[in-house]
């Protein structure tokens, strides 16, 4: 594979009825020599609100290619940043080295890689009693190998976005717009 300099991604898998574990991570993948490394470097310091870390599948054990995660909603609580550094954070970290063990990530080179993955994770998830872990880790799972493979395949192409124009529309537009 030709260098990786600047590639994304992104995917959404929805939760099982009555849970909140919708999981649409953002991936940014590139070479660590570049604007992506640079972006990955600068992420380095913290932001109120948007945690950021480095995925790790547990203590001692930070994946390759390094990764960033950071989310896309604000955290107000102790709960929220406990699944995101726990539940979420290990399914990401899975992902990510089931990606390299399945060919979808270079295993020559990894360490010339980085990646930026933006989580999100619904707040009302550190709400609810009932919320399914296993779920939650499903679907982020999920989601993460699926924008990574995107993003490496380029995924869509513009030639598949310009023939479903017209026939896929955002789920916001629902009774708003028709084509």
């Amino acid at each position: 594979m030709s260098e990786i300099w600047f590639r994304t991604g992104e995917a959404t898998v929805l939760a099982a009825d009555g849970q909140y574990t919708d999981a649409m991570p953002e991936v940014l993948i590139g070479s660590t020599r570049g604007p992506v490394g640079q972006a990955f470097a600068g992420m380095m310091g913290q932001v109120q609100g948007h945690t950021r870390m480095f995925v790790v599948r547990d203590l001692n054990q930070l994946v390759r290619p390094s990764t960033m995660m950071t989310t896309k909603a604000t955290i107000h609580t102790v709960e929220y940043v406990n699944l995101l550094g726990g539940v979420v954070q290990a399914a990401t970290g899975d992902a990510i080295v089931d990606c390299v063990i399945e060919g979808i990530l270079p295993k020559d080179g990894l360490d010339e890689l980085c990646m930026i993955i933006m989580i999100w994770l619904d707040p009302r998830c550190a709400e609810d009693a009932n919320l399914d872990q296993k779920d939650l880790y499903r679907t982020n799972y999920e989601a993460t190998k699926l924008a990574i493979a995107r993003a490496i395949k380029g995924e869509p192409t513009i030639d598949e976005l310009i023939a479903n124009r017209k026939t896929v529309k955002h789920y916001a537009l629902e009774d708003i717009i028709e084509y």
